[in-house]
């Protein structure tokens, strides 16, 4: 009997077409018109977005996209799709036959349906759901299963699913971070302190019972356990807040201020929560961060790059796929 062929959808955040107001302002528009993104009321929030938010940052967001994009596109896409293309090639080495890859963003292109069309297109009836977010959030992750099934809720035929909701303990990843911290500060030297820097959310969000908090915390402490890293030596902290409410604490842009009014002359930072660079560590942390650390005193902030397609992060990556295709 022939085996049923599997696909693997392998997700992340996505970003606009081209770093122009037009591009930013349809990236924006579904991105932040997302129930799980914003969830305030929509009477409340779709006067604000449609009449202020999408006319005024728009021109600012696209000019922070021109820092950091590639001649190959938006760097987010581009490490993407070099991790898929990875991700296949180590699965050929491990599956006969192999399972089919297909990359979908949650927001902007390739979409997540032009993917799982592909999959589907390819003849796979068993599928397993891969968000890139070591750590579960729901207006992320949660929101990329609500994009899932809003598209195989339109099939006749739905195929078996399988979904990997985080990997924020997994021993490969987190041995995968410390090596790569490892890596630089054998080459360039150690800093006087090393931030992690998670993605920030309001928190309200954890009082409701989201666990993002829970596992950042987790993997920020794997992670310096593993690096055998000083209590003093290290702080979790949280970056990209926007808007008035309360977002989880302590803030990174806070945190660089105080270290450099205390005297602290160098720090690393790193982003354990992100899989591939991206706007925010791209430019919110290595220029944006940077230069308020300088200008409040401090003398070097040194951005350590994320996983991206290292190939001890894809060989993390595919482990895990391995582990959840077990039966299949």
């Amino acid at each position: 009997m022939a085996r049923e062929k599997i696909g693997v959808l392998l997700t992340n955040l996505g970003s606009p077409d081209a770093p122009t107001a037009g591009a930013l302002r349809r990236y924006l528009a579904e991105f932040l018109s997302d129930r799980r993104v914003v969830d305030l009321p929509r009477i409340l929030w779709l006067p604000l977005l449609y009449g202020v938010i999408l006319n005024v940052r728009p021109p600012r967001s696209a000019k922070l996209y021109k820092r950091v994009w590639t001649p190959e596109g938006a760097p987010l896409v581009v490490i993407a799709r070099r991790q898929a293309a990875a991700v296949e090639q180590a699965l050929r080495t491990r599956f006969d036959p192999a399972p089919e890859v297909a990359l979908g963003m949650r927001y902007g292109n390739p979409s997540t349906r032009s993917a799982l069309e592909s999959l589907r297109d390819r003849g796979c009836t068993r599928l397993l759901v891969f968000p890139l977010y070591p750590q579960y959030f729901s207006g992320i992750t949660g929101s990329t299963f609500d994009a899932v099934a809003d598209t195989l809720k339109k099939w006749r035929c739905v195929p078996a699913l399988r979904i990997l909701g985080d990997y924020h303990d997994n021993e490969a990843y987190i041995a995968s971070l410390a090596r790569s911290v490892r890596e630089t500060w054998e080459r360039d030297g150690a800093p006087d302190r090393t931030i992690f820097s998670f993605h920030g959310i309001p928190v309200r969000y954890e009082a409701a019972g989201d666990p993002y908090a829970r596992q950042c915390q987790r993997t920020a402490a794997l992670l310096a356990a593993a690096l055998e890293l000083p209590y003093e030596s290290w702080l979790m902290t949280f970056q990209s807040r926007f808007g008035r409410e309360k977002w989880l604490e302590p803030y990174t842009d806070y945190t660089l201020r105080a270290w450099a009014g205390e005297g602290v002359r160098r720090v690393d930072v790193l982003c354990p929560g992100f899989s591939a660079d991206c706007l925010e560590t791209l430019e919110e942390i290595a220029i944006l961060n940077r230069d308020v650390f300088l200008k409040a005193g401090g003398e070097r902030l040194r951005y350590l790059p994320a996983l991206n397609d290292r190939p001890d992060h894809i060989a993390a990556l595919s482990d895990l796929i391995v582990q959840n295709l077990a039966g299949w």
